[in-house]
């Protein structure tokens, strides 16, 4: 008899055994939390010929965009391949091994067609929602989750995760007030969510709610952090509350405790180190040998290249540590990423990354006009390397802070008018405008 999902998917090959140990992984994949590759190794120890136990792992090696992910993920596909399999473990095979090739959007499509099907498949739609962040599709981001809920209730296995994805994209398209109550609906559900406490996160830092952000996350630390894949990026949102409260040596104390300092190589990690520290950059904070252990981590990573977004925060570090053989390395390999054309990195490069890296390159530089130069073309267009809105204000505070610094004087004043128009209440919105108004034009 073929064994079933907690939601009646016929999962091929599976026994007693490997079916515990895979919804093991999948309810750790649902929270963020534990590690959802060695209870998928069970289950495949326990059950070789379980055709969705090689896809999962295939999945997880996928979208934590590591540069050996993507072998792991061939291997697991191949091995599918070969394996018995249903309609929907066939398609979910299709789309995994599209992403492993490169094909980012081509991947979320067949995704989206499986979501159609089979809209209880947590698995799909969970890595449908991240390959639209990694692709900056925001209306996707919440409209793959908005079509699958009327097949959803409460008490289902794995709903909070269903509202908890469905609030990150009602953040990042805008709708702060349903964002938040479906975030908060998914918290209450369940606690572990990582992802629920990061979109209410989200709606907090857009409204510009520094204290309610605070209020949010540190009573919870040891709820959202305990084991947390994201862990080190929520407290990235908590620095970033307390940076603009202007409370920097609290910043630098959660860096160091749970950021940057306890010297994480993976990439994601990686990447909210130097974001963060750059912030810390541009305000002129003294941050010591901060920089040269995360340029450290950063060469050791892995070959650059493979994915654009990750490209600009490892060119911040190598620019910040004025390593300029790495810098030049990153530049190389952009430059052969883009002639792949087969692969969607080619266009989120040439689109966004390489002249974001140029402009990090040349702000370090001192040639602060070159920066602007590059980076207004990209500021309205920088979703399509992927990262959310948060992340993204690294371009935006870059060319502002490039501006002041004598880029543009009269771009510096309207940039800074138009940051106070989205924050009116925060001091370094009104201190980013005090700064212009001496450089640019007469009032």
């Amino acid at each position: 008899m073929t064994l079933t999902d907690l939601h009646g998917h016929a999962l091929t090959g599976a026994t007693a055994d490997s079916l515990d140990a895979y919804e093991h992984a999948q309810r750790e994949l649902r929270c963020y939390i534990g590690d959802p590759v060695a209870s998928v190794d069970r289950a495949l120890a326990a059950s070789p010929g379980m055709t969705m136990a090689h896809l999962l792992k295939a999945w997880l090696h996928l979208l934590g965009t590591e540069p050996g992910g993507l072998d792991v993920a061939r291997a697991c596909c191949e091995a599918a391949a070969a394996l018995p399999a249903t309609e929907r473990e066939r398609a979910h095979r299709h789309a995994a091994s599209l992403l492993s090739a490169g094909r980012w959007r081509d991947a979320g499509h067949a995704l989206e067609d499986l979501s159609l099907r089979f809209p209880r498949d947590v698995l799909a739609l969970q890595a449908g929602h991240q390959i639209d962040f990694f692709t900056g599709d925001s209306r996707m981001l919440r409209d793959r989750i908005a079509r699958a809920l009327p097949a959803w209730q409460r008490g289902m296995p794995g709903h909070h995760a269903v509202l908890g994805m469905h609030a990150f994209g009602l953040e990042e398209t805008g709708d702060y007030v349903q964002a938040e109550r479906q975030g908060r609906l998914a918290v209450e559900q369940e606690p572990r969510d990582g992802w629920a406490w990061h979109a209410v996160t989200h709606v907090l830092e857009m409204r510009n709610q520094p204290r309610e952000g605070i209020a949010w996350l540190a009573p919870h630390e040891a709820t959202w952090s305990d084991e947390s894949f994201l862990a080190v990026h929520n407290r990235w949102h908590l620095a970033l509350f307390h940076l603009e409260l202007d409370e920097v040596d609290e910043v630098l104390a959660l860096y160091d405790r749970g950021i940057g300092g306890p010297g994480s190589s993976v990439l994601l990690d990686l990447v909210d180190a130097s974001a963060m520290l750059w912030r810390l950059h541009l305000r002129g904070a003294a941050l010591g040998e901060r920089w040269q252990a995360l340029a450290d981590r950063w060469a050791a990573a892995g070959v650059p290249g493979q994915y654009a977004f990750n490209d600009l925060h490892a060119m911040v570090a190598f620019v910040a540590a004025d390593r300029p053989r790495e810098q030049a390395a990153v530049i190389e390999a952009q430059r052969a990423a883009m002639a792949l054309e087969e692969s969607d990195n080619a266009g989120f490069t040439r689109e966004v990354g390489h002249p974001a890296a140029l402009a990090v390159q040349a702000f370090g530089q001192g040639d602060f006009a070159r920066c602007c130069e590059l980076l207004r073309p990209i500021r309205s267009r920088a979703h399509r390397f992927g990262g959310s809105h948060a992340q993204r204000d690294l371009i935006d505070l870059s060319l502002l802070e490039a501006a002041l610094r004598g880029g543009d004087p009269v771009l510096a004043e309207a940039l800074a008018a138009e940051r106070v128009a989205l924050r009116p209440h925060s001091a370094p919105a009104q201190r980013f405008l005090a700064r212009s108004r001496p450089l640019g034009r007469a009032v």
